[in-house]
């Protein structure tokens, strides 16, 4: 990852919104959409070799507001698991979507034939792939990014579909903002925003708010992308989205100004939606569009831009009205705009970095006069660049500490071939001072890195690179029988390391590799052949010191841990038949072969003619690999 580039930001913001208007995707997404307001379901349709798949706006009151919660939020999981349990928050919370949303994708899942339809595309053993395409507007642009995260979890595809949403509303919660950036999906969608259309930001109010007016302005809605119809604002309609815009303005404002988590008003605790942005947003307004996908800024811009110094309160509450379903209009004005290339920022700016920010506050809609945009566009540019510097300091100090694992390496080579011992058990019973130091240098490293990224003082997609899931695993298998070794020696035996003594670098770093082999494993991966240079459960030496310990209280009369050393047993002869275990763990005076030889004695004292898979490998020095 580059550490700073030298091209303003803003700038290269509003190039990329250009770029998407011109390129004549946006519109064509926007013109299957009115193909799909036929549907009662969705739309496929290929266009130059691309395939839309297009959902309707929706435009019903059920859809919208969902009485089971008071922001309409649930487990994206559900019982039919279309949605895997792995799509968890950072601290394994579930992610949480509109429950509108997800019933509405949920029946053309079950009641259409959806899944059939896409098999042929996201299967490469089907056909020869074609680009696909999510577009929906309005609600149905919620239903499409839906969909889009259930292709995306499959990863049957060599290459990803894209998300295309035309005021969509907010869809999911901090925790599938998580998700999407470990798994570094944000890219795969494209969110066009008209910058006074209240959609967008209308989640962030409770449903008890916005419920009334939505009844009397849906129907209006629907009608329009139906037929085509001119927007023509009644009085009532007028009064309805005057009551929804003021409900939705006092409540984003709470939002973008007091966080996530809950405010103290007089009356008590009230709480805060949950719903927050992910992707790519594309802002456009009369001077033209910007593109912005630092989450938390996106969300300050859903506020801001909403508020005007321009218009008189009555033309934003036509614009909120209208904007909804113009798109059309609003795409092409965009057009229009990047063809003249109209700037009317004044160059006399202290920075280019200025004069990108005020251009792109100018495409977006937000008077220069508001002192919040700039501040949290600015925001979002340290952010980025704080990103930058602290991964590339902490790649340096990885390479630094590369010499100090290729050091232990060598430790380990030496005594596995002068001495006949493995390096756990060497290091079990005797700390040299040297090992003993490095281990503790790079357990200060990996520390300070998780704490790093708890504090998101790194990337979202920090844990799912490659590099540092690479590193992270080989620290671990490497060092971790280190630690274990050194808890048993210091410990005495009075615990056990699995529950008791596990440092939190270890889970980590288990945890990303984990997440990413889900990523790994849908490509599929032959079994080994040969047994593994490391053993490939760092735990394992605990397994073993644990099982050291049953056969004592085995020994000494305590027959009820006969079932946990069977279980251990079952344990080794897996790994060992899968060759996820390294040959060291044989050596003639290792641990493992300590416990081996008990087990077998007793079972021999008891059962004569005992045989089991385990005692087959051994015997037949089939452990040799």
């Amino acid at each position: 990852m580059e550490a700073y580039s030298a091209t303003p930001l803003f700038t290269v913001d509003q190039e990329i919104a250009n770029f998407l208007v011109s390129c004549g995707l946006l519109s064509k997404a926007w013109e299957e959409t009115h193909l799909a307001n036929k549907s009662e379901s969705y739309t496929l349709n290929e266009y130059e070799g691309v395939a839309y798949v297009t959902f309707p706006s929706f435009h019903n009151i059920e859809g919208f507001v969902v009485k089971e919660s008071e922001y309409g939020e649930g487990n994206l999981q559900t019982d039919n698991k279309v949605f895997s349990a792995a799509l968890k928050s950072n601290d394994e919370q579930p992610a949480l979507v509109h429950q509108g949303a997800l019933k509405l994708f949920l029946h053309i899942m079950e009641n259409t034939d959806f899944q059939a339809k896409m098999q042929i595309y996201i299967d490469s053993k089907q056909r020869k792939l074609k680009p696909i395409i999510f577009v929906g507007h309005s609600l149905g642009g919620a239903v499409a990014t839906l969909a889009t995260l259930w292709v995306l979890e499959k990863r049957l595809r060599q290459s990803s579909p894209l998300c295309i949403t035309f005021g969509c509303p907010l869809v999911g919660d901090a925790g599938l903002v998580e998700v999407v950036g470990r798994e570094n999906w944000a890219g795969n969608f494209c969110n066009v925003v008209s910058k006074h259309d209240i959609v967008p930001r209308m989640l962030l109010a409770p449903f008890e708010s916005i419920a009334e007016p939505l009844i009397a302005i849906l129907p209006y809605w629907q009608d329009i992308m139906a037929n085509d119809s001119k927007t023509v604002l009644h009085s009532s309609i007028q009064d309805a989205c005057r009551t929804l815009l003021n409900n939705v303005l006092q409540y984003t404002h709470t939002v973008t100004n007091y966080g996530p988590d809950s405010i103290r008003e007089l009356d008590g605790a009230i709480k805060i939606s949950p719903y927050r942005p992910f992707g790519t947003y594309m802002f456009c307004s009369g001077e033209g569009a910007a593109c912005i996908d630092n989450p938390d800024t996106v969300l300050k811009i859903l506020h801001l831009t909403m508020q005007s110094y321009e218009k008189p309160c009555d033309n934003i509450v036509q614009d909120c009205f209208s904007e909804h379903v113009e798109y059309g209009s609003v795409l092409n004005h965009v057009i229009e705009m990047s063809i003249s290339g109209r700037r009317t920022a004044k160059p006399d700016s202290e920075s280019s970095d200025k004069m990108g920010m005020s251009l792109q506050l100018e495409a977006i809609g937000v008077g220069a006069q508001n002192d919040d945009a700039p501040i949290a566009l600015q925001m979002a540019r340290d952010i980025e660049n704080n990103h930058n510097t602290n991964v590339a300091k902490v790649a340096s100090e990885l390479s630094e500490k590369q010499c100090i694992m290729a050091e232990l390496e060598w430790s380990k080579e030496r005594s596995e071939k002068e001495n006949a011992i493995t390096y756990y058990d060497s290091f079990r019973k005797h700390e040299d001072i040297d090992t003993n130091l490095r281990r503790e240098r790079l357990a200060g490293f990996w520390d300070e890195i998780i704490e790093m990224w708890k504090r998101h003082e790194l990337p979202s997609d920090f844990q799912s690179q490659n590099k540092w899931i690479n590193a992270g695993t080989a620290y671990r298998r490497f060092v971790e029988p280190l630690d274990i070794a050194h808890y048993y020696s210091t410990s005495e035996g009075k615990g056990n390391y699995l529950s008791d003594g596990r440092p939190t670098r270890h889970k980590v770093l288990q945890k990303w590799m984990e997440e990413k082999e889900k990523t790994r494993s849908s490509r599929g991966q032959s079994g080994r052949t040969k047994l593994a240079s490391l053993t490939q459960d760092s735990c394992f030496w605990a397994q073993v010191e644990e099982a050291l310990k049953e056969m004592k209280n085995l020994e000494q009369g305590q027959h009820q841990k006969l079932g946990s050393l069977e279980m251990f047993e079952g344990y080794a002869t897996k790994m060992i038949n899968d060759r996820n275990i390294s040959s060291d763990v044989f050596l003639e005076g290792s641990s493992f072969m300590e416990w081996w030889k008990e087990w077998k004695e007793y079972k021999k004292s008891r059962f004569p003619v005992w045989r089991s898979p385990l005692h087959e490998i051994m015997e037949t020095e089939g452990c040799k690999g």
